[in-house]
């Protein structure tokens, strides 16, 4: 996808199609609906009256010009109301058009930033929302075609972004750069979780992040068993144990902030590459979706990448701990006592509850770093999909300053979340009798439950854990999200990294 901003008129430019969009109960008022209503002779009046037209949101009318004016066609998009409308409700309706228009064939698109009209103060969140709908919008996961004609390169489209004061073109430039780069992020976390489990195993996603590495310039190294030995990471070591796959304990690091060594921001993402629960086996129907158990570890890969190439001003480490979790006769049994690499003994009731185990060697290692704050992101747990359904991921920490900051990056990128209690009175249901902790606090609050034993390894460090096992795969087609995985929520952690200013070393 080709785009580029024009300061001409886009009435005045040979397009196959020209998008503009309007507000419900606002259609007269749109000064660009308006004037193309006039050139062409008051069709849009007609439409309205009928009802074609009504400005409901997604609604989607296409109008052919017959060389009335220099695009060939006009689809008129609907905003829905002004007091519901919001940047995600933008993103959404980029999506939605852009689909459309790729069913027709259209490759040459001029299109208005979509809401900016009305709310001027928001053209450069607006003008992102528009660029990430139409990238996201038109993903599929395409690396193993099953058809010649998937094979086969497709026109790319050429979109001008057009209808905006000659003042703001820098602005919208800038924003333009920084959706592509948030986009492209999003798909590369996207690839790697649909990727077959035997094409992403711990060692091809330790590649994945070498060349993430070399492309973008980030500092990257990787522990492999026998240093995981030495390091005495007894907790990941133990999930590895049922499978021939080795282990890998991935770290990138970027440091965009020089000046300040010490201030380090942790991500830590879970990097299951396929679960089978090991001895406590998963039920075989839709086992196979277990190959984005490393959703969490996608996520970071790709927004530490994109932090450093937008250039941000920060310092940021990731800590990708990566194994398959499956059973064997070396496999780790229920019962079993594992020791995490900060000397903690944790009973293993469960083999299916092996995220938290891997996450707390991650997490003591940060702390060694001295990583602060920490942000985990992981797969964690089916309850929270109990909890929130598939609307939004769970967020748990001991900050509220971080939180609060994680809550207002989330509401400017829709991807939602909502934070879930940490109350003490959780920890009873981790106890054990024969070790300091065990893994699973059984069926009750399992999502706050699992946070909680987390929360046992991060000590006296800021914190927050996201549980996007609710949010990491979509069931269907639905804006910005095709079917499979979403990304989530590498957008999020991208704009908490990139605010201007923010309390995440306060």
């Amino acid at each position: 996808m080709n785009i580029n901003t024009s300061s001409e008129k886009l009435l005045e430019i040979s397009l196959d199609c020209l998008v503009i969009s309007v507000f419900e109960n606002e259609l007269a008022e749109d000064k660009l609906f308006s004037e193309v209503d006039r050139k062409l002779d008051g069709i849009f009046k007609t439409l309205v009256k009928e009802k074609e037209i009504t400005g409901s949101k997604g609604e989607l009318t296409l109008v052919h010009t017959y060389d009335k004016i220099k695009p060939k066609r006009i689809l008129v998009v609907g905003l829905g109301s002004q007091v519901s409308f919001t940047s995600t409700v933008a993103s959404k309706i980029s999506a939605d058009a852009i689909r459309y228009i790729k069913r027709k064939n259209f490759s040459t698109i001029g299109t208005v930033i979509h809401g900016s009209a009305r709310y001027k103060d928001l053209t450069k969140e607006l003008c992102i929302s528009l660029v990430e709908g139409m990238i996201l919008g038109l993903y599929s996961f395409d690396k193993h075609p099953q058809k010649t004609n998937d094979a086969q390169d497709k026109e790319p489209f050429n979109i001008i972004i057009g209808g905006f004061q000659k003042a703001n073109k820098k602005t919208i430039e800038e924003a333009i750069n920084y959706a592509k780069i948030t986009s492209e992020a999003t798909i590369f976390a996207r690839d790697l979780v649909n990727q077959p489990a035997n094409l992403m195993t711990p060692t091809l996603l330790d590649k994945e992040s070498e060349l993430l590495a070399t492309r973008v310039s980030l500092e990257y190294k990787t522990f492999d068993k026998n240093e995981m030995e030495t390091l005495k990471m007894g907790a990941l070591l133990g999930v590895s144990k049922g499978s021939h796959e080795e282990p890998k304990f991935i770290t990138l690091k970027y440091m965009g902030n020089p000046e300040f060594p010490d201030k380090i921001v942790g991500l830590i993402g879970k990097g299951i590459t396929f679960d089978s629960g090991g001895i406590s086996i998963k039920p075989a129907a839709n086992m196979s979706a277990m190959k984005g158990d490393m959703g969490g570890a996608a996520a970071v890969i790709a927004s530490i990448g994109a932090v450093a190439q937008l250039g941000i001003k920060i310092n940021v480490m990731a800590l990708i701990p990566a194994t398959e979790n499956l059973p064997g006769g070396s496999a780790t049994k229920p019962g079993d006592v594992l020791t995490a690499l900060n000397g903690k003994t944790i009973e293993v009731e469960n083999t299916d509850a092996e995220g938290r185990l891997i996450l707390a060697d991650a997490i003591s290692y940060a702390n060694q770093l001295h990583l602060s704050p920490l942000i985990d992101i992981a797969t964690l747990t089916g309850a929270i999909g109990v909890a929130l359904g598939s609307v939004s991921m769970g967020l748990f920490s001991n900050d509220d300053t971080l939180s609060a900051e994680l809550i207002a990056s989330s509401e400017s990128t829709g991807e939602k979340m909502w934070r879930m209690p940490l109350w003490d009175e959780y920890k009873d249901q981790n106890k054990s009798t024969v070790a300091d902790i065990k893994n699973t606090g059984g069926r009750q609050a399992g999502s706050i439950t699992a946070a909680q034993f987390l929360h046992e390894f991060v000590e006296e460090t800021k914190w927050a854990h996201l549980d996007i096992a609710s949010v990491f795969m979509s069931s269907k087609t639905n804006g910005i999200y095709s079917k499979g995985a979403t990304g989530q929520p590498v957008r999020t952690i991208i704009k908490l990294l990139s605010m201007d200013e923010h309390s995440l070393f306060s």
